[in-house]
C-alpha cells in the first residue's frame, strides 16, 4: 500500500503512516527505506511522532527506549519486546508498505 513518496521522506528523517488501519513508524535511513510498528513496546508512545531518528536507531521520545529500524530488535531498555518490521519497497517515487 502507498503510504508516502520518496521526496516527502528526506535521508534521516522518519514519520508515522497508516496502513489498512495500523499506525506504522517509516524511516529513510541512507536512501534505503524501513517501516515498524510506530507504538513503542513499553508505554505505547509513537515513535514517527514523538521520536528521534539517528542512523538507524528509532529513540521514544516519551523513555528513551531504542529500537533498530532495520530489525524492529530492542537496543536499550526499558522496552524488552521488538517491533513488528515490514518490508517497503519503492515503485517510482511511491514508497510501498507490505503489511
Amino acid at each position: 500500500m502507498k503510504v508516502l513518496t520518496v521526496p516527502e521522506l528526506p535521508a534521516g528523517s522518519m514519520k508515522t503512516v497508516t496502513a489498512l488501519s495500523k499506525r506504522i513508524a517509516i524511516a529513510n535511513v541512507g536512501g534505503q527505506y524501513f517501516a515498524v510498528d510506530d507504538m513503542c513496546t513499553h508505554a505505547q508512545c509513537s515513535l514517527g511522532s514523538e521520536g528521534f531518528i539517528d542512523g538507524n536507531v528509532v529513540t521514544c521520545g516519551c523513555h528513551g527506549a531504542q529500537f533498530d529500524m532495520t530489525s524492529g530488535k530492542v537496543m536499550a531498555l526499558p522496552a524488552t519486546t521488538d517491533l513488528e518490521v515490514y518490508e517497503v519497497t519503492v515503485e517510482g517515487d511511491a514508497l510501498m508498505v507490505h503489511i
